[in-house]
């Protein structure tokens, strides 16, 4: 077993790895984004233009009351016209002020939560293709260490960009439902595709990247985990041209597109989603307020112990980070 520093000795004295990875606060805040690759820009600006073309076609049926909200299993229409499932929740008293999309980890999601969600939003929660109680078998494989492989072998199928394209879909039920509406995006570890799939469509006014995944490739490639990012890394070893593919789906990438108010929510340690991955989405935030300080764009960047493990403290964490979404969101919406 490695040598762990403190207090992850304790904290998780089985683990297989280091999920420092060798890094501290200072030399996660120093890892560069990846560039972006030649056509990377018009490549998503273009899918996006694509997206307008698709109708939602949404249905509805109704689960009840959750809270503040009315529930309803949604579906509608996606990426390649497959009908996708997911659940989508209305205020039960008023009128929506803003719409929020919800993303989930690479668990996939059984259930919606409402932890992040103000109670005069509306929201929907996409479940991606393939994946939680939903879609199992929609699209693309249900596991995460096949899923994560779907269609590697070209930019136009790998499933990474047909689930961040999706997500512009999810939103347009919301918006077709609940009337236009300035839109928020939450997302958490897999759902770092939102960084994707964010900078290219302006009704996003903010977004919160919980532990985000797929960010800076040139190092999560180097480097074992336990999260599907080691099926990438084992897949490219023995197929070197995939590496060719992934420069279109790496989150530290499209995060320095980003234009909005951002908040991230980074690990320094985590055996899952290494953390320079996650720092690296941050910082190419951090670089778009140093070069535009008039632009609109704001970094809120959070430090989390520890990312995809239960350590002392994390429910605290966890609740006055859920209030730290929600009132991003009242932020977003009154600048």
């Amino acid at each position: 077993m490695p040598l762990l520093p403190e207090p992850y000795d304790s904290w998780f004295p089985g683990a297989p790895l280091d999920g420092t990875y060798g890094y501290d606060r200072g030399s996660l805040r120093a890892v560069e984004p990846v560039p972006p690759p030649a056509g990377f820009r018009d490549l998503w600006q273009g899918w996006f233009a694509t997206s307008r073309a698709v109708r939602p076609e949404p249905r509805l049926t109704a689960l009840g009351r959750q809270g503040a909200h009315d529930v309803y299993e949604l579906e509608h229409t996606g990426a390649g016209g497959l009908r996708l499932r997911g659940w989508l929740a209305l205020p039960s008293d008023g009128a929506a002020r803003v719409g929020v999309v919800h993303s989930h980890g690479y668990g996939g999601r059984d259930t919606p939560a409402f932890d992040r969600v103000p109670d005069d939003a509306a929201v929907v929660f996409p479940v991606a293709r393939g994946l939680g109680a939903l879609n199992p078998g929609v699209g693309a494989p249900g596991t995460a260490a096949e899923h994560v492989l779907h269609g590697l072998g070209s930019v136009e199928t790998y499933s990474l960009g047909r689930c961040a394209v999706d997500l512009w879909h999810a939103a347009d039920a919301l918006v077709e439902i609940a009337g236009s509406l300035p839109l928020y995006y939450v997302g958490e570890s897999f759902g770092g595709i939102g960084a994707l799939a964010v900078p290219w469509d302006r009704r996003f006014v903010g977004a919160t990247l919980v532990v985000p995944s797929f960010g800076q490739y040139d190092v999560r490639l180097g480097v074992e985990c336990t999260g599907s990012g080691e099926s990438v890394r084992r897949y490219v070893a023995e197929h070197p041209e995939a590496r060719e593919v992934l420069r279109y789906f790496d989150t530290s990438t499209a995060a320095g597109y980003l234009r909005i108010p951002v908040r991230c929510e980074c690990a320094l340690w985590d055996t899952a989603v290494p953390p320079p991955g996650q720092f690296a989405v941050a910082n190419a935030v951090a670089a778009s307020v140093r070069a535009e300080p008039a632009g609109g764009i704001e970094l809120e960047l959070v430090e989390l112990p520890a990312g995809h493990a239960e350590y002392p403290g994390k429910a605290g964490d966890a609740a006055r980070a859920a209030a730290a979404t929600r009132a991003h969101v009242a932020h977003c919406l009154a600048r």
